[in-house]
């Protein structure tokens, strides 16, 4: 393997862990907004936390895509042709989830359907992603062409799959709690109910994440690199340690810390993932005439690597100077006078 590989194996799992904290908090927020929204206002302030920011969010999975088509084309070609039922499912609850945001406040007479499609859009993402995850650390079935072999979605839910389901739907929930309760008006009943969601759904985060991680090691047994096992455990804790921390600044009436805290625990879970999957970027399962997909089999050529790397030096600090813009801009809790237009 070569160091461009390494390079864009890591850098691909990067984008993810922007997308899975960026978008995870208003992922997590639409599927709490029926929940802890009581009223109209309640609705109003929970759009409007996440309208300003949720399509900046989203632009990390398309990136994390389009970095895994231009880098390991055959591990796009596997994933995307083999999850495509679940990959339309993702893109059609992020379609709805934007339509509902922007329509829903334009159109009371219709607020009750909007309200659906936002959290039911919401949810499939949230859901399906970590399905997603689970199947390509776990194995799927594929012929020596590479390509998947099992049924069309039904046969991408398994226990372990659905476990790692449940644990991006939990991490979402959290941090969407954490986000609402940071940007909600203090004192109101929205923050209130956001804030006393948070524990319990961290709590249900953390039991998930031993049970995934039990499961994996004694039930997958996947083959992980020996030499990345230290840094396996680094993560872990710091994904326990990030989990603790936003408990005990939530307890100090520390909003912002408990999210940042939470955001923490998001990236060393992806970071788990990565240094537990490499050097594979698919996993062929056991009885497959495939062989696992590996970032030496699957890497685009060096000159290719070599200007994707050049062109993300120049692009990437332009999309963290925009995310600072913006979150910097529409900082602080949501006030009356910014519902307007939600």
């Amino acid at each position: 393997m070569t160091f461009f590989q390494v390079l864009w194996f890591f850098l691909i799992f990067v984008l993810i862990a922007g997308y899975f904290v960026l978008d995870g908090f208003d992922l997590g927020a639409g599927v709490l907004y029926p929940f802890v929204a009581k009223g109209e206002h309640d609705k109003a302030v929970v759009r409007r936390s996440i309208g300003p920011v949720w399509d900046g969010n989203e632009v990390w999975l398309l990136t994390a895509g389009g970095a895994l088509f231009a880098a390991f084309p055959p591990a796009y070609a596997t994933t995307f042709s083999g999850f495509y039922l679940a990959v339309m499912l993702v893109l059609f609850g992020l379609i709805v989830r934007a339509v509902s945001v922007e329509f829903r406040g334009h159109d009371p007479q219709w607020a009750r359907v909007w309200d659906a499609c936002f959290f039911v859009g919401s949810l499939l993402p949230a859901l399906l992603l970590g399905v997603a995850v689970g199947n390509i650390y776990a194995g799927i079935p594929m012929d020596a062409a590479g390509n998947y072999a099992g049924l069309p979605l039904i046969g991408l839910v398994t226990p372990f799959t659905l476990l790692t389901g449940l644990l991006g739907l939990a991490m979402f929930l959290a941090a969407g709690a954490a986000w609402i309760a940071l940007k909600a008006p203090k004192p109101s009943d929205l923050q209130a109910r956001a804030a006393r969601l948070r524990l319990p759904l961290q709590v249900v985060a953390v039991v998930l994440f031993v049970a995934v991680s039990l499961y994996g090691h004694f039930g997958i047994q996947p083959a992980m690199d020996p030499a990345l096992g230290a840094l396996r455990w680094v993560f872990a804790l710091v994904f326990v340690a990030g989990i603790a921390a936003s408990v005990l600044l939530a307890r100090r009436d520390g909003d912002k810390g408990a999210f940042v805290a939470q955001s923490a625990s998001a990236v060393a879970l992806v970071g788990l993932l990565a240094t537990s999957m490499f050097p594979n970027l698919v996993v062929a399962s056991a009885g497959s005439v495939g062989a696992n997909i590996t970032l030496m089999s699957a890497a685009s050529s060096e000159l290719s690597l070599m200007w994707m790397t050049i062109i993300t030096c120049i692009g990437l600090p332009l999309v963290l100077v925009y995310h600072v813009i913006v979150y910097r801009t529409f900082r602080g809790r949501v006030s009356d006078e910014d519902l307007g237009h939600y």
